[in-house]
């Protein structure tokens, strides 16, 4: 389970992000702080793997936050440090820059709903998976974590055609949930084959992630997601 520490000034707002993420697959709530100094001191007392922050706090600004957060964890060896989502009405380009470089993996910009911070919180759930099973990171591993390389840039596996890709990949970005070999395959006017190819890569190079569905007799179906 990721370890989740809600900061919101506001009781309520923190109350329902909360909620969100006790009802997303893998995350548990194991503390709710409604300062800059309460979430420091939560954050050293509960350890957990991911903080949900915002910047607007009554004491302190949460970048303010994140930068003491990683001075702390820096001056601890055997403190593991805890990744960063921002959660907030905050708009200014200046301060989503901050946010980044003070070591922040994500943004998301109030008002949203449900569905959008889930989305997120999966992507976490993917890099810290992605990154625990790393022990030598290939360039396409890190243009994941990091964020993808401009376009045309990655080269693709022999046999496999870029303006195929581009179509498989809008495929998997607009599909609500995930989808079949044969699903993408009609959708896209492509064979089967052809579309798990391009499905196959992109779970390799973790553009997109992998379920199996049991159903009666036979092998399970291989169901695929975006990822990101």
């Amino acid at each position: 389970m990721t370890k989740v520490l809600v900061v919101d000034d506001d009781f309520m707002v923190a109350k329902l992000h909360s909620r969100y993420v006790s009802a997303t697959e893998g995350f548990t709530v194991v503390g709710v702080a409604h300062s800059g100094a309460e979430a420091l001191r939560a954050a050293e007392r509960l350890r957990p793997d991911l903080v949900l922050l915002d910047v607007y706090l009554p004491d302190m600004d949460g970048i303010r936050v994140l930068r003491e957060l990683r001075a702390a964890e820096a001056c601890d060896p055997d403190r593991v440090s805890a990744d960063a989502l921002f959660i907030t009405a905050a708009r200014d380009a200046a301060v989503v820059r901050s946010a980044l470089r003070a070591g922040a993996l994500h943004y998301l910009i109030k008002p949203f709903n449900q569905a959008a911070l889930q989305e997120q919180l999966r992507h976490v759930a993917s890099l810290r998976s992605r990154l625990d099973r790393l022990d030598e990171a290939r360039q396409e591993d890190v243009d994941q974590i990091f964020g993808t390389r401009p376009p045309g840039s990655r080269e693709l596996p022999k046999g496999l055609a870029p303006h195929t890709a581009e179509l498989v990949e809008r495929i998997l970005r607009d599909h609500p949930g995930d989808l079949s070999a044969s699903e993408c395959a009609e959708a896209g006017s492509l064979s089967r084959v052809s579309a798990r190819r391009y499905l196959e890569y992109f779970a390799e190079t973790g553009r997109a992630e992998v379920t199996l569905r049991y159903g009666g007799t036979g092998r399970p179906e291989r169901r695929y997601r975006r990822v990101g």
